[in-house]
């Protein structure tokens, strides 16, 4: 195995040369070296700025302006009041029992939601940020209460 790695060799036409240029008409990039005669382009120290295609209207302004990051946006994390069925007549719900039982993976930058969707039949008391008018509803109607939550 030792012996076939010390014989390896690079396959042919995997090694060039670095290709000097200016360095005479010979080399095939002497006297201008690539550049072009005169002008900005052909000076010492010349590098075009970024996204510059050459007098084209480069791709960045040819592409639309598209939106913006709201950075009032609220982030609640949502839960339907179907969800909360699972949970123990008279349990306290707020945003800390909802992650301890799993019902929800991450508490929002500005809390939890509670939602109207499915149904709800055990008597809680919900403290959580924010409660929408349908689920306050059947909240209310299964026998529990509903603390702040707008």
């Amino acid at each position: 195995m030792a012996d076939e790695l010390s014989r390896l060799k690079p396959v042919k036409g995997a090694q060039q040369k670095r290709t000097r240029i200016g360095r005479g008409q010979g080399s095939g990039l002497g006297k201008t070296a690539g550049r072009g005669t005169k002008g900005q382009q052909a000076r010492a120290g010349y590098t075009r700025r970024w996204g510059f295609e050459g007098g084209q209207m480069p791709l960045q302004r040819r592409l639309p302006k598209v939106g913006f990051r709201n950075f009032n946006k609220k982030d609640y994390e949502c839960v339907n009041v179907g969800k909360l069925a699972s949970l123990a007549a008279g349990t306290v719900v707020d945003a800390a029992a909802l992650k301890a039982a799993g019902v929800i993976s991450r508490i929002g930058r500005d809390g939890v939601k509670v939602l109207g969707g499915g149904d709800v039949t055990v008597t809680l008391t919900v403290r959580v940020a924010k409660v929408s008018a349908s689920a306050r509803a059947k909240i209310e109607a299964a026998g529990g209460t509903v603390e702040g939550g707008e």
